[in-house]
C-alpha cells in the first residue's frame, strides 16, 4: 500500500473546532467540488486505450481536487491527506482526510448518473465525520460519529426488513484487475445471494449502495476487498443510521479486513450465513 503523505502534526485531544462545525464546512467543500464535476458531465467520453481512460479519470479527479485540497486544508489544517484513494489498511494515528474526488468516476465518463464526491475525516483510525454529495440530485448525505446520519438535514434510518428472502441486496466491484481469488469469491457470493435474497443488484460505486442501505432503500451491501475511500463514508452513514457493520463472516470490520458487510439488523445474521457458504 502506498504510504499516506503529509502526516498530521496536530493532536486529536486539542481539536481546533467542534466536529459539528467541521462537518458543516466539509459539506461546503464537497458541494463546491461537485459543482465542478457537474459542469464536466454530459456525453460519453471516448477512449481507445487504457492509457486514455486513465487520463480521462485523472482529469476529473484533478478538477475536484483543485477545489477540495485547499478548502479541506483550511477546514482542518492539522489533518493529513491520504494521497491514494484506492489504498486500504490502517493509518498512522492522528487526523487524516480520506477523499474520493469522483467516486464512481467511470460512471461519470460513461454519462451514467451514479457518481459522487466524498470527504471523510478519520481520527486515530476511526471515522469522525463524512459528507457525500450527489451533484445530479442535489443530495448531500452526512454522518457524525455519535450524531446520526442525515440527507439534506433529514434523519436516515435503515430498513426494518427481518427476512433475507424479502431483502433487496447489493454488491460492488472494488477495483478493476482484482486478484483471481477475489473475482471468484465475488461470483460465488452473488450466486449464493441469488438463491437466498429477493433481488441482487451489482454496480459501482460502493458508496451509493451504502447510502441506500442507510436510507432504508437497500437491506444489505457486501464487498470483497476494497479501499478506505469507498467503504469508510458509507460505513459511518450506515452505522449512524442504525445498521450493522462487519466483515462477510460477521467479525468486526476494519480497513484491514478482506471483506465488508453493511446490513439492516434484521437481515445481518442471515446475510453472514449466506456469504459464509
Amino acid at each position: 500500500m502506498p504510504e499516506p503523505t503529509d502526516q498530521s502534526t496536530g493532536s486529536a485531544s486539542t481539536p481546533l473546532a467542534s466536529d459539528e462545525d467541521l462537518l458543516a464546512r466539509t459539506v461546503l467543500a464537497v458541494n463546491a467540488a461537485g459543482s465542478a464535476l457537474r459542469e464536466r458531465f454530459g456525453d460519453v467520453v471516448p477512449y481507445d486505450t487504457r492509457e486514455e481512460l486513465m487520463r480521462a479519470l485523472a482529469a476529473n479527479d484533478e478538477a475536484a481536487l483543485d477545489i477540495l485540497r485547499p478548502r479541506l486544508a483550511e477546514v482542518r489544517p492539522v489533518a493529513g491527506w491520504v494521497e491514494d484513494e484506492l489504498a486500504g489498511g490502517a493509518l498512522p494515528n492522528g487526523e487524516w482526510w480520506i477523499v474520493d474526488p469522483a467516486e464512481g468516476n467511470v460512471n461519470h465518463l460513461h454519462a451514467l448518473p451514479d457518481w459522487a464526491v466524498t470527504a471523510t475525516l478519520v481520527r486515530d483510525n476511526q471515522p469522525v465525520l463524512t459528507a457525500v454529495h450527489l451533484p445530479l440530485t442535489g443530495e448531500t448525505y452526512t454522518a457524525l460519529a455519535g450524531g446520526g446520519a442525515h440527507v439534506n438535514g433529514r434523519p436516515l434510518r435503515v430498513a426494518l426488513t427481518a427476512n433475507l428472502t424479502l431483502a433487496l441486496v447489493a454488491t460492488s466491484q472494488a477495483r478493476p484487475d482484482e486478484d483471481e481469488n477475489v473475482v471468484r469469491r465475488i461470483g460465488d457470493s452473488i450466486t449464493a445471494m441469488l438463491f437466498d435474497a429477493l433481488v441482487v443488484r451489482t454496480s459501482v460505486p460502493a458508496t451509493l449502495h451504502l447510502l441506500n442501505v442507510a436510507a432504508g432503500r437497500i437491506d444489505a451491501f457486501w464487498q470483497f476487498a476494497g479501499a478506505r475511500a469507498d467503504l469508510l463514508p458509507g460505513a459511518l452513514l450506515v452505522a449512524e443510521a442504525g445498521g450493522r457493520i462487519s466483515d462477510a463472516e460477521g467479525r468486526p470490520w476494519t480497513p484491514r479486513s478482506d471483506s465488508f458487510l453493511a446490513a439492516a439488523p434484521g437481515v445481518h445474521a442471515e446475510a453472514v450465513t449466506t456469504l459464509s457458504k
